[in-house]
């Protein structure tokens, strides 16, 4: 019996596998601009092959064995299909059909964050990275977040968050203050009010005393004296600070060296020597004087 191999390269067979090609119909070839597709059904047949492609090639990307050469090669030909995709569902929506830009998916990180990285060219949804390339040097930086600057609080931002309760103007609104400073409040009414009433009955008991000739206790009598006292020292010192506040007012400050007592009746007593001088002598005389005590080295 013949084997399979042998039965392929029979005339017969060989026959037939060249007729059943030319029963099939070209290969058709996918256009190079999506402007020229006129039908709706072959946009979207070809949209579908591109995202065909664009499937097996994400799946080889994942590899992160290929070498860094073969992974930019395979991420840059992804991207060049995700653009011709572009045109494809724009030219769909030409033709009247379904807008698939709305439901594209987004980019993430290697954490599974949708990141947005920005294309440089400034066309298009931007320069997308796929599996393994996403760790490569210079690509896996545009994916760390930043960290996180303080900015600095101007004035502005200072005064903007000030109101009332800042300066404690509502601090009467939540009744809690008034909880508490009510009873501390009345303690402190109620005890100065027992302090006037004391001392108003001391001083009625002082003066019933001195009018009637007693002798108040010593007790009473001191503690008004003391107070009395008091008010003395602290109208004393009073006047006295007013008095020291006047002086250091009129307080004459030079600040310029005076001249003392013993050098303004040498001044002044030159002055009449001088005046002696210029009327009784003339200025001749006075050259010749000069000269005479020059020579006898006379220096008064």
């Amino acid at each position: 019996m013949a084997r399979n191999e042998e039965k392929a390269q029979s005339m017969l067979n060989r026959f037939i596998t060249m007729k059943a090609e030319e029963k099939k119909k070209p290969k058709e070839r996918r256009p190079y601009l999506a402007s020229e597709c006129r039908d709706l059904a072959e946009a979207d047949k070809w949209r579908q092959q591109i995202m065909r492609e664009i499937g097996r090639k994400v799946t080889e990307v994942q590899n992160e064995g290929l070498g860094e050469h073969r992974l930019r090669d395979l991420n840059d030909e992804i991207n060049k299909l995700i653009r011709e995709k572009t045109h494809w569902e724009r030219r769909i929506v030409e033709l009247g059909g379904p807008n698939y830009t709305k439901y594209s998916a987004k980019m993430t990180d290697l954490e599974g964050n949708i990141v947005d990285v920005p294309n440089p060219g400034g066309r298009g949804p931007g320069y997308r990275y796929f599996g393994a390339v996403k760790k490569l040097p210079g690509v896996k930086e545009l994916f760390e977040k930043p960290p996180e600057l303080r900015k600095r609080r101007t004035r502005y931002d200072i005064y903007k968050r000030i109101d009332a309760s800042y300066y404690g103007y509502r601090d009467d609104e939540d009744g809690i203050l008034e909880k508490l400073e009510g009873p501390a409040e009345r303690k402190m009414r109620a005890t100065a009010v027992a302090d006037w009433k004391e001392m108003e009955n001391i001083k009625k008991e002082a003066r019933r005393a001195v009018k009637s000739g007693e002798v108040a206790e010593v007790g009473t009598v001191s503690k008004i004296l003391f107070e009395e006292e008091e008010d003395v020292v602290e109208e004393e010192r009073k006047i006295e600070r007013e008095r020291e506040e006047k002086e250091r007012e009129n307080e004459f400050i030079a600040h310029v060296p005076l001249p003392d007592e013993e050098e303004i009746k040498r001044k002044v007593l030159e002055k009449k020597k001088k005046e002696m001088l210029d009327k009784y002598t003339s200025s001749e005389l006075l050259e010749e004087l000069i000269e005479a005590k020059t020579l006898l080295n006379i220096r008064q």
